[in-house]
């Protein structure tokens, strides 16, 4: 497989992973929310899941960036 198509495919996992990390976000940031809503304290698990997901989320959004940059870098060659 060439370094372009090994990148594409990384591309690929990369965003997959992505939506998987906000759907589980999605849970706690609901939760988060109601209890908002309701001016009520959130439970310390679902601000923990919130920022754990949101914290491997930003980690994935940098990686996928450094590989669309690596991806142009040899489109132009």
């Amino acid at each position: 497989m060439s370094k372009k198509g090994q990148l594409k495919k990384q591309i690929d996992d990369c965003e997959r992973e992505i939506r998987a990390y906000e759907q589980k976000r999605e849970r706690s940031q609901t939760a988060i929310m109601r209890a908002m809503l309701a001016g009520k304290k959130a439970s310390p698990e679902d601000e923990q899941y919130f920022n754990v997901f949101s914290n491997l989320i930003d980690q994935e959004r940098e990686k996928l960036r450094g590989l669309y940059a690596e991806l142009e870098e040899l489109k132009k060659k």
